[in-house]
């Protein structure tokens, strides 16, 4: 890995010296040697960049128009070298020619961003080297309801955006602020990425665009449409326009996994070493259906008012489609059974054989089939009005709401006694079982089914007022005020068949009122190709497969009485929230002036209100209430809090093409809701699970940036920024022992205990991830930038992050990864662009999963994109995405501790785009 990344960073080394070492002998092969002496002059730069079009210098004075790619990056440095804070800016060109189908791969090529594409696709952001949940994402200068497809996210609902259900057709422009200003939202210790959506009086009076595609996804062969259409108008006075924009995308993806799910304690020749609790071999198939749309509507009377009112929705289907078999050590051991020719190393069991007793299991199948979505909307309405010369007043409102639900979650568990052979120590683990044939289904018990439904909510209603006033007092040149009002509801809600109800009817009478078994579900079969790419000889490629429509159609036609779901007491929980606050804020200098910037405080109160349910309390506790899975008590905890968050930015033209930033700032971002509500999420066939604490504090940081940029032309940029962050305490997981009851056929007997026989209800003992403040720590790096054409119509983009992410205790801190490397090379004349991009990210911790480590190892990715233009305005188009075919590899602390293994393959698209 050392060596992979030593030759990475020569690489970046080596295209910074290239692209940038030689300024004047590259400008003067520029084309346009005007727009070089513009660009030392903000003003003439930005008429430049409105026009669209420069002066040539030439004799007959052409007119040289710069379009696609190289007119978006010039775009996008322009705004990043007006503004007075340190951030980083991605035009609507540059995101819509790259292979990028949400935000999140959008903003992946951004300095200090990398993602995560766990399941081919990234989904969530992380900044500078913090967690997602620490990077607050904006829609138009709000916060907008995110919610999740994948049941675990749905049960552990954070504050990170869920990018999924944002697809990159409706932005106008992205802006990542790096550093904290008063008039912007609080929420994110690592930054904020403001999406801004497009606006119809800024576009001709008639503008259409409309592109169609195909998909391949390699790994389930499958090909799927895709198209997104845009429509704006305006009147021949420019005081109305509307747009409206709309996106569809499908595609059918399969990740093939091989998976250790968790560790546990074994003692081995008297010491005590770490044995893996479950491994199996997991196949995940998923249907993914995006659709949406988005209306701006823009009134301009005059100059002096104007009225936009915005509405946005987007829907993700995601039904999906796991089927994981798996040798079951913890219950197996847990049952009495033995470990026989045990190899140790590095304190974990990396060889052995594990033999059930008669009644225990050695083996389990679970397949869950999932009918899940997520959706989001939101409704705004932004007036600005010039009161006078010099004083401008903004007001914003509007309410956004999300949903994300498994409506339905057909469940079937199989397992048996016998015994297993196992290997970690190569590439994937092996497993050969004994006494047990994974394809012959009549060798399983039918042990296990449910039927649950989960979902949950996010919704905010909110409104901002801003005033700005001009003033003339020495270097201070405007004041600005504001505050703001939100009310937040977050509520996750989990109702279950149980056990007793559900599952005793159905294994004795439900299918054709006969006993069902595991055959009663067999059809089908697995891919011949199954997990092809990463298995060695003795991996498990083949096992029985369930058939869907069997499942849905065994559990869904019980009767109603056997269907019925009661609420699951412990992962049931809400919490209201509502904030209150406002700020003020000077501002220094203006355009044109050698110093710009600004200093300001925000004051924000936050107050909260969490409500869960306490599981296992004595059935004679004050307000207690039975239930099947334990009796349980509703509670209800208050807390709140007030925030002092200063903030001061300064940006210095020490010449014409050189701009010094310096920044200062106090942030905060609130806990994630699953950390400050009474609940807990178990998962009883590993006796883990994970929960919040209402008395968790926010996460609170000072900050420090300094950024030093040199713009020799309108197209290049040769810049580096330092970042420090002073956090007073991360949140952590702290693993502890508690009692929970669990309604089970199987239990692991070293750590349940029988409460009813008849209920099948037994006490046991958990490992519990439980959310709490831990030390504190830094976060410290730097980024350094390059983007310029080099020649004859080929450029590069280049751009490295270091970050240095360490707690006072010792504890890994969530997704900081130490390097972040981003090269792309382009190609662009009048008819043709291609670009080729390259990104890596090095090992990262995840979090701790079911009580041990989580970590990812280095990835790199290449993409591709290119289009050529068969006139002025239609044009073919081809992506591809992973060419690399990069496999994603996590580990439990240390490599040689494997835990997943998985191959998403790559994805290629071919269409057409028209625009008029």
């Amino acid at each position: 890995m050392m060596t992979k990344h030593n030759h990475l960073f020569s690489a970046a080394s080596l295209a910074a010296i290239l692209i940038a070492g030689t300024p004047g002998a590259v400008l003067a092969a520029s084309p346009d040697a005007a727009a070089d002496v513009a660009a030392a002059d903000p003003a003439q730069t930005a008429a430049a960049q409105n026009s669209g079009s420069q002066n040539s210098g030439g004799q007959n004075g052409d007119e040289i128009v710069v379009q696609g790619f190289r007119s978006s990056i010039a775009q996008s440095l322009q705004a990043k070298r007006l503004t007075d804070m340190v951030a980083d800016v991605l035009s609507a060109e540059d995101i819509g020619k790259f292979p990028d189908k949400n935000v999140a791969e959008a903003l992946q090529r951004v300095p200090g961003i990398v993602i995560n594409r766990e399941f081919g696709e990234g989904e969530r952001v992380s900044l500078r080297g913090t967690a997602p949940n620490l990077t607050k994402t904006l829609v138009n200068g709000h916060g907008i309801a995110t919610a999740d497809w994948f049941i675990l996210d749905q049960l552990s609902a954070t504050r990170s955006f869920n990018y999924l259900t944002l697809p990159s057709e409706i932005v106008g422009k992205l802006e990542v602020f790096k550093s904290p200003q008063a008039d912007i939202e609080e929420g994110g210790i690592g930054g904020t990425i403001n999406v801004n959506t497009r606006r119809p009086l800024d576009l001709d009076r008639w503008t259409v665009s409309a592109s169609a595609q195909a998909v391949y996804t390699e790994r389930s062969g499958k090909v799927d449409p895709q198209a997104s259409g845009m429509v704006s108008w305006k009147n021949a006075d420019e005081t109305f326009g509307i747009l409206l924009g709309a996106v569809y995308q499908k595609r059918q993806i399969r990740r093939d996994g091989v998976e250790v799910l968790g560790y546990q304690d074994v003692t081995v020749g008297g010491q005590t070493a770490q044995i893996p609790a479950l491994i199996g071999s997991a196949l995940f198939q998923q249907t993914r259906e995006r659709y949406g749309g988005n209306i701006e509507l823009q009134f301009k009377p005059s100059d002096d008012l104007e009225i936009i009112a915005t509405g946005l929705y987007s829907r993700f289907n995601a039904d999906n489609v796991n089927a994981n078999y798996l040798a079951w050590t913890s219950n197996a051991l847990g049952g009495g059974g033995t470990l026989t020719n045990p190899t140790v190393a590095n304190g974990t069991v990396v060889r052995g054989t594990v033999t059930s007793t008669p009644g225990g299991r050695a083996a389990v199948y679970d397949v869950i089939d999932r009918d899940a979505f997520a959706d989001t909307w939101s409704g705004d309405l932004d007036v600005t009005w010039q009161v006078g010369d010099s004083a401008r007043l903004h007001l914003k409102g509007g309410y956004t709401k999300a949903k994300g639900a498994t409506n339905s979650q057909p469940f079937y568990e199989g397992a048996a006694p016998g015994a297993f052979t196992f290997d970690i120590t190569g590439r994937v683990p092996q497993v050969r079982f004994t006494g047990i044939d994974p394809n012959r289904p009549s060798d399983l018990i039918f042990d296990f089914a449910s039927l649950h439904k989960i979902d949950n909510i996010d919704e905010e209603t909110y409104f901002y007022a801003d005033l700005e006033k001009d003033v003339d007092w020495g270097p201070i040149t405007a004041l600005k005020f504001g505050g703001k009002y939100t009310d937040h509801l977050r509520e996750a809600r989990f109702l279950a068949t149980t056990f007793g109800g559900f599952f005793i009817p159905l294994s004795t009478r439900g299918c054709g009122g006969a006993p069902c078994t595991s055959a009663s579900f067999a059809g089908g079969s697995l891919p011949d190709d199954f997990l092809a790419n990463i298995a060695l000889p003795g991996t498990l490629t083949s096992y029985f497969a369930v058939d869907r429509g069997k499942l849905r159609s065994i559990l869904n036609g019980q009767p109603a009485s056997v269907r019925e779901r009661v609420i699951n007491p412990p992962e049931n929980y809400s919490i209201t929230e509502r904030t209150y606050g406002g700020y003020v804020m000077a501002k220094i200098g203006g355009e044109g002036e050698k110093v710009r910037g600004n200093f300001g405080v925000r004051i924000i109160r936050t107050d909260q209100i969490s409500r869960g349910n306490l599981l296992g309390v004595p059935a004679n506790t004050p307000g207690a209430i039975a239930n099947p899975f334990g009796t349980y008590l509703p509670v209800e905890i208050n807390q709140s809090y007030t925030d002092i968050l200063p903030s001061a930015n300064l940006a210095f033209d020490v010449s014409p093409t050189v701009v010094v930033r310096v920044a200062a700032g106090r942030t905060v971002t609130r806990p994630d809701y699953t950390d400050i509500v009474p609940r807990v999420s178990l998962n009883p066939g590993a006796l883990t699970g994970d929960g919040g604490d209402p008395n968790v504090r926010p996460y609170r940081a000072n900050g420090a940036d300094l950024s030093i940029e040199w713009y020799p032309d309108r197209d290049t940029i040769v810049a580096a920024a330092l970042y420090y962050r002073d956090i007073q305490s991360y949140i952590v997981n702290r693993t502890v022992q508690e009692r929970f009851p669990v309604q089970t056929g199987t239990p692991n007997l070293s750590r349940c205990t029988l409460i009813n026989a008849g209920q099948q209800l037994y006490n046991c003992l958990f490992d519990i991830n439980r959310r709490s403040n831990g030390a504190g720590g830094t976060n410290k790096g730097f980024e350094l930038q390059v983007s310029r054409p080099i020649w004859g119509g080929f450029g590069a983009v280049v751009n490295y992050t270091y970050s240095d992410a360490q707690s006072e205790s010792g504890d890994p801190i969530p997704g900081n990864s130490k390097h972040a490397l981003n090269l792309t090379g382009y190609y662009e004349n009048d008819r043709l662009s291609a670009r080729l991009s390259y990104n890596y990210r090095s090992a990262f911790f995840i979090n701790i999963d079911r009580a041990s480590p989580l970590n990812q190892a280095a990835t790199d990715t290449l993409d591709a994109s290119i289009s050529y233009k068969l006139t002025d305005n239609v044009s073919l188009t081809a992506d591809a995405v992973n060419l690399t075919n990069t496999k994603i590899f996590q580990y439990a602390g240390t490599t040689d501790r494997f835990r997943a293994l998985y191959d998403n393959g790559r994805i290629f698209y071919a269409g057409v785009r028209v625009r008029y």
